[in-house]
């Protein structure tokens, strides 16, 4: 592998490999102002929440990695503790790209991007009315990380009211993932957009304990067919199907193909494993798992 050590490499390509290796990301377009009023707006990808209980979001302004000087939105936070972080969604990816341009502390990006400002019920600092999500919040603290070029610094908001858009809803007012139509940012000038095409599902294992790869068949796990992500996911059954329930399977889903290589056990069993594969892809984990244990059953 090719590898670096952080120590020795100037910012700016270090800088690269962080953006290129880790997304997507997130992306606060946040909104401050200053202690004479003046608004601004720009975007930050060093965020995410980090709490619900406080509900805690921190995001990080870091300084200019070619004068060294702080953000605006930095400077901001510091006089009026106060932001609005606004959910990106494909609709604006452009208005907020242009808000991000280099633009003079006095001018506003609100005006600059042709996004429209909405006053908040909490804080100082305008919403944007096009965000599918605006989070109100007050600034809990700001931790800076270093002096030079490149330093981030840690704005650690408390969000104190959230404004979601009705038509991004479902029948039980939660966020709809299909139709909020988020984008991250990844490393250079690369965006990605998190729309139903790219989007897949897996449940979580939040009260299921699955049986582990250690647990499996050591034929299923070296299998030549199977991908890592396939043992994976065979791996998060709660309990293997028992021999009553693949032999049942086995006569009456599998039998053809069991009559038909079976003078052929080497082919007979890669034809099991590329069927438990297409199995797995329409997440019939069950079944993927009695089509693997028929082979020797």
């Amino acid at each position: 592998m090719f590898t670096i050590d952080t120590t020795e490499t100037k910012n700016p390509k270090l800088h690269h490999y962080l953006l290129g290796s880790v997304g997507p990301r997130p992306i606060c377009f946040a909104s401050t102002i200053d202690k004479e009023g003046v608004r601004n707006l720009a975007p930050f990808s060093f965020f995410n929440v980090f709490s619900s209980n406080p509900p805690i979001a921190v995001f990080s302004p870091a300084r200019s990695g070619r004068t060294g000087q702080q953000k605006d939105t930095y400077n901001n936070v510091k006089e009026v503790p106060e932001v609005v972080i606004n959910i990106v969604d494909y609709s604006m990816v452009h208005q907020m790209s242009l808000a991000s341009s280099p633009y003079n502390p006095n001018e506003d990006e609100f005006i600059k991007s042709g996004l429209t400002a909405v006053e908040s019920e909490v804080v100082k600092p305008w919403r944007v009315k096009e965000s599918p999500v605006q989070m109100e919040c007050k600034v809990n603290d700001v931790i800076e990380l270093g002096e030079g070029g490149g330093a981030g610094n840690l704005i650690v908001c408390e969000i104190l009211k959230i404004h979601i858009a009705e038509n991004i809803l479902d029948e039980n007012q939660a966020i709809d993932q299909k139709k909020i139509d988020l984008v991250a940012r990844m490393g250079g000038d690369w965006y990605c957009r998190a729309d139903e095409n790219s989007m897949f599902e897996i449940k979580k294992p939040i009260t299921t304990r699955g049986v582990g790869v250690d647990l499996m068949p050591h034929e299923i796990v070296n299998s030549n067919i199977l991908t890592g992500n396939d043992i994976g996911q065979l791996g998060g059954i709660e309990v293997l199907p028992n021999e009553t329930e693949v032999n049942d399977y086995k006569l009456t889903e599998l039998i053809e193909l069991f009559i038909s290589l079976e003078d052929d056990p080497e082919k007979l069993e890669k034809e099991l494993h590329l069927r438990a594969k297409d199995l797995l892809k329409e997440n019939k984990l069950t079944e993927a798992w009695k089509t693997l244990l028929s082979f020797n059953n």
